[in-house]
Order: C-alpha cells, then sequence, then structure tokens
C-alpha cells in the first residue's frame, strides 16, 4: 500500500518539477490534496506561476483537462453547460461544460462573481451537478485547483466561507528564492517545456492511490486529538466561527495521506500538525484585535496547536 502511494508522489514530484522550481512544500502539498480526494486553492500575487502550477499538473496526471477563467461576467451556465436545441434530433439536448473533466483548473476564481463561484459548491463536495432538475455524474477522479489572487486587488470577490470550506488545502505560492529565480530566468522557457511535458500517469493510477489511503490507520486517541483542536478552535475566543465537522474530516484524511507519504501505516499526531495549517488556515477567520488589526491565520492556527496538549 505505502509502495503505490510512495510511486505515485515520486512520479508527481519528480515531473513538476522539471518546469516548477522553488516550490517543493506545494507540490507536496498537491500530492496529499490529490491522494486525500480534496480540491486546493493557491493564492498569491499574479505572476508568481500559479497558473502554469496548475497547468504543469493536470499534465502529468493525464486524464480531461479543462480551463476556466475567471471573469466577473462568467455565468454558472458557463461552467457547468447548458441545453441546446439540436435541429437534427428536434429536441434540446444538454452541452457539458468545462466542468466535466478529471481535472479542473479555476484561474483567479475571486475574479468571478458569487452567483458563479456558488455553481461549484455541489460539484467540489459531492461530485455531481444538477442543471435544470437532472442530476449529472461527474468523472473520477475529479480534482479542481483555483488560484486566487489577493482580496485587496481590482476586480475581486472575496469567496464566502462555504465556498472556502470545500477546498481541502489553501496553499500560498510566494516570491521564490534567488537561486530559484536565477534557473528561471536563465532557464528554458517554462510554456515551451510544459508543451512537451509527457503525462507521467494516468487517471487510474491516481484512483488506486486514493483507495490504497483507506487501508491507513487512525487510533481513538488520534481521533480524540483531532476532535479537541476542533473544539478548542470554537471555544478559545481567537476566531469568528470554529472548525466545522467538515474540516475535521479533512484534517484527518489529509494526516493519513501524510502519513502513507512517510512511510507509515497509523497516523500519529505529529501528521496532523504538520497538515494543520494548509487544512485550517483558510477556514478559519480571526477576531480582530483590540486595535482593530486581524492577525495572522497561520500564527493564530499554530497558537491553537500549542494550546491542544497531545
Amino acid at each position: 500500500m505505502n509502495t503505490i502511494v510512495a510511486t505515485f508522489e515520486q512520479s508527481v514530484q519528480r515531473e513538476l518539477a522539471r518546469v516548477i522550481v522553488g516550490a517543493e512544500d506545494v507540490i507536496r502539498a498537491l500530492s496529499i490534496a490529490l491522494i486525500a480526494r480534496g480540491h486546493v486553492l493557491v493564492q498569491g500575487p499574479p505572476g508568481l506561476g500559479k497558473t502554469l502550477l496548475a497547468k504543469t499538473l493536470a499534465r502529468v496526471l493525464g486524464g480531461e483537462f479543462h480551463r476556466v477563467q475567471g471573469t466577473a461576467d462568467l455565468m454558472p451556465s458557463d461552467i457547468i453547460g447548458t441545453h441546446v436545441f439540436d435541429a437534427a434530433k428536434n429536441e434540446f439536448v444538454f452541452r457539458r461544460g468545462p466542468l466535466f473533466a478529471d481535472v479542473l483548473l479555476v484561474d483567479e476564481i475571486n475574479r468571478t462573481g458569487p452567483k458563479t463561484q456558488s455553481a461549484l459548491l455541489e460539484a467540489m463536495e459531492e461530485h455531481q451537478v444538477t442543471a435544470e432538475g437532472e442530476t449529472r455524474r461527474l468523472p473520477e477522479p475529479f480534482f479542481v485547483i483555483a488560484t486566487q489572487n489577493p482580496s485587496n486587488q481590482v476586480g475581486t470577490f472575496p469567496l464566502p466561507e462555504s465556498q472556502l470550506d470545500r477546498f481541502l488545502m489553501c496553499l500560498s505560492l510566494g516570491y521564490p528564492d534567488a537561486a530559484a529565480e536565477r534557473a528561471l530566468l536563465m532557464g528554458e522557457d517554462r510554456r515551451s517545456m510544459l508543451q512537451s511535458l509527457p503525462a507521467a500517469m494516468q487517471p487510474e493510477e491516481l484512483l488506486t492511490a486514493q483507495r490504497a489511503l483507506r487501508e491507513i490507520h487512525t487510533s481513538a486517541a488520534l481521533v480524540d486529538y483531532v476532535q479537541s483542536l476542533a473544539q478548542a478552535s470554537r471555544q478559545n475566543g481567537m476566531f469568528a466561527e470554529g472548525l466545522s465537522p467538515r474540516a475535521s474530516i479533512a484534517l484527518l484524511q489529509a494526516a493519513r495521506a501524510w502519513a502513507a507519504l512517510e512511510g507509515r501505516n497509523h497516523v500519529i499526531p505529529e501528521d496532523v500538525q504538520a497538515v494543520l495549517v494548509p487544512v485550517c488556515a483558510h477556514r478559519l477567520r480571526p477576531l480582530k484585535s483590540a486595535h482593530g488589526v486581524a492577525l495572522a491565520s497561520t500564527d493564530l492556527v499554530l497558537q491553537l496547536q500549542a494550546s491542544v496538549p497531545v
């Protein structure tokens, strides 16, 4: 079982590293999200390679890939699809939108309006969509990777809490260090490299790795620890709202994936702590301090971790 998961991660890391430099932690987190059947939100200023990262991942995974560019006038039907009249059949038929893909990239998701953002809720949670009263299943595997610009930029619409809670992880792509940036400046054009990058696997291999995760054992004491973290987030007064049960499930599933990548068949508290920030920081909205300045969610999540004994 661990061999299956480890082989999957090695393939993802090896191929992504050919194009993406200086983002080893982000690549590791993407592997965890894929194995845990979760979706990923990548945030950061424009120009840091968020879209390139998503397109490279889709290329490596193989399968069907679609991209949606977030704009203010994007409508739900542009993503889900719509019924059109087929003159040959003399009836309306459903024309599928880009949502029906193994890997969906929603670029600059917070540049779309709330109505279009909500069109993704059912798809991300239940792997199905409902259009005009008819429910349609999405492909398996189904993975959404969305990019988000800073909320203080012009033309952005903040993602609601219900949307953020659908993302297993939120990853921040920062500025590269000097060595990584020099490799970008001196090396081959990354877009050209992407065109020649072969698919390293097929969707069936991802499904096999996801099924293998079910064999990772979680003890009752470990579940108690996850519950204690969730309860503390609801009661310690640092956050406007605590972690939801969906967040607790996501935290436990991500910890299973981390344990598998570390070569273990059981979860330990350190696995939970390793994924706590990327899984929980975007779900927790901090209360403002007495001076009206909100603290960083990452710092508060670490304070939450320190307040809960193992």
